[in-house]
């Protein structure tokens, strides 16, 4: 899995580039978004190519924000499809990360 990283001042902004996040792909998303974790405390990562998630990928999403709160930083999630949307409610995680529409505010959020 290639995720690309864009850095808008200090928030570093990470594309997922697969339609799936499931336990076929979840431990390779962990793996590579690793080296991101490690460099940033500042995370935004849009979830706009993905079309559905299943328990392991939202247990790897899980596993970015422990990692990101560890260090005092946090993470935004911004363009779910309504049926990514719908898993995240479904298992109440929408309480637990910060939403957006746009990657514009979920930037924006870090500088409120």
């Amino acid at each position: 899995m290639e995720i690309t990283v864009e850095k808008v001042e200090d928030v570093a902004i990470v594309e997922i580039p697969v339609e799936e996040l499931d336990a076929s792909n979840a431990g390779e998303f962990k793996r590579d978004m690793a080296p991101v974790l490690e460099g940033s405390t500042k995370l935004v990562i849009d979830l706009s190519r993905l079309h559905f998630v299943d328990s392991s990928g939202l247990g790897a999403m899980l596993s970015c924000l422990r990692q990101v709160t560890a260090k005092g930083g946090d993470l935004e999630l911004c363009g779910m499809s309504k049926q990514v949307r719908a898993a995240f409610e479904l298992v109440r995680m929408h309480r637990i990360f910060d939403i957006f529409g746009t990657r514009e505010e979920a930037v924006h959020a870090f500088r409120a």
